[in-house]
């Protein structure tokens, strides 16, 4: 595993090669990022170095990006859940500077998207209430052009996560 990761990594390849034993330490970590090592090493069937080294060689190679703590918006009062869609007319390089600016600066954009079709941009929103998005709203077309935005609010999540499918490759 160690040559391919290696070899992806300093080609500038997108895909790694996994076994399932990395197929096994990602799946793990995705569920539970503070499973301990030797948690993770009893649950994949390997010793705590090795495990310690997939890991590690994962990272380098840019399979895991970070850790983090997924919160509860709820628990936090952060009930109102809009995504947003943004058609410009401006696509020029500094309207585009000062509008991902705008965006990195808002904590409330939780996820941005750029698009193919009629549709330029579109924004995962997290407030408290209708009132906490328009102020939002009207903070940001104060600060960037846009030529026509729609705001849906999601009335309920059905599915979100943030682990991805796990892909296998042909031996």
């Amino acid at each position: 595993m160690s040559e391919q990761i290696s070899q992806a990594a300093a080609e500038g390849q997108t895909t790694v090669r996994l076994d399932d034993v990395d197929r096994k330490i990602l799946f793990l970590l995705q569920q539970d990022a503070s499973l301990s090592l030797d948690q993770i090493a009893d649950k994949v069937g390997a010793s705590k170095t090795p495990v310690w080294n997939r890991i590690r060689k994962l990272r380098e190679a840019g399979v895991i990006r970070r850790q983090v703590a997924i919160l509860d918006p709820e628990a936090l009062g952060l009930e109102a859940c809009f995504f947003v869609l943004i058609r410009t007319s401006e696509h020029d390089k500094d309207w585009a500077a000062r509008f991902l600016k705008a965006l990195r600066e808002r904590p409330e954009v939780i996820e941005a998207h750029r698009l193919a079709g009629d549709i330029d941009y579109i924004l995962k929103v997290q407030v408290r209430n209708a009132r906490a998005y328009d102020r939002f709203y009207q903070s940001l077309i104060s600060e960037v052009k846009i030529h026509n935005v729609t705001a849906l609010l999601s009335m309920e999540e059905i599915k979100a996560t943030s682990a991805l499918p796990i892909p296998e490759f042909p031996k």
